[in-house]
């Protein structure tokens, strides 16, 4: 099962949750069209001025659901391919919806999860959170504009790394390299999130949303071809022996060998 998006609202904040705490709130098709729906139904001077996006549990996002990736291989292409559309409409949304949207993060956020947190606006975290590129670790390349957010944000031998390896970082580092905005106890990200999407609803929503656009609008054209690259390489990786054993290995519960899937 993948998690279902979850919308409430608080006076002017309305709050979306990932909600599937069984499988750390795995994701697929379904949310990500909901999550499109929600964030393109929002227009400046409606009843919603600020988004908060976080998930259910003690956990943000797992990424997506490997037990899925594994039957899609079996599967054409395009549907691997329409799925990484749907994920990435769902981040175009996010840079392109006219008001803030806040990622609370609790917990692990990995593979597109930490996508998904690095295309808000603004994070706000726990002092325990760990974000993950965890994508290699079964043999496959970033998706939802990972690799477009740590190019731009960090420096680019830290980037390669965090790709590359797959190595957890901390919400305390990435705070310091200003990725991060505000890191609170574990279990108090979604409230400090809440009051500080609160206090954003209560400014001018219009200038807001030109200062958002003005800052996103160098980006676009960027991030729609880096998102397009992202597609193509992970449907590259998706069909090669290595996510073959990659994807096996992670689900066995054993180390995978990746010198054994080439030979």
């Amino acid at each position: 099962m993948t998690a279902r998006l979850l919308d409430t609202r608080d006076g002017a904040v309305l709050t979306l949750t990932m909600s599937d705490p069984a499988s750390r709130n795995t994701l697929g098709p379904d949310i990500y069209a909901e999550g499109t729906r929600l964030i393109t139904s929002l227009a400046p001077g409606g009843d919603i001025r600020a988004v908060v996006l976080t998930g259910a549990g003690d956990t943000f996002c797992a990424g997506g659901n490997l037990r899925r990736l594994q039957a899609n291989r079996a599967l054409d292409p395009a549907v691997q391919s329409a799925s990484i559309d749907a994920l990435h409409r769902w981040i175009l949304a996010i840079r392109a919806c006219p008001l803030p949207v806040i990622a609370a993060v609790d917990g692990v956020a990995a593979g597109a999860g930490a996508s998904l947190a690095l295309a808000c606006d603004l994070l706000v975290a726990g002092a325990g959170a760990r974000f993950v590129m965890a994508h290699v670790k079964v043999g496959l390349s970033p998706d939802g504009g990972a690799s477009h957010w740590l190019a731009e944000r960090l420096p680019a031998p830290l980037a390669f790394e965090l790709l590359a390896t797959g190595t957890p970082i901390d919400a305390a580092r990435l705070h310091t390299l200003g990725v991060v905005n505000r890191v609170v106890a574990d279990g108090e990200a979604r409230i400090e999130a809440q009051r500080l999407a609160a206090s954003l609803a209560l400014g001018p929503a219009a200038a807001l949303g030109r200062i958002k656009a003005l800052l996103a609008g160098r980006e676009r054209d960027r991030l729609e071809r880096q998102l397009e690259a992202e597609r193509n390489a992970f449907l590259d990786g998706l069909f090669d022996v290595e996510a073959g054993e990659g994807i096996e290995a992670f689900l066995a519960k054993r180390p995978a060998d990746f010198g054994r899937s080439g030979r």
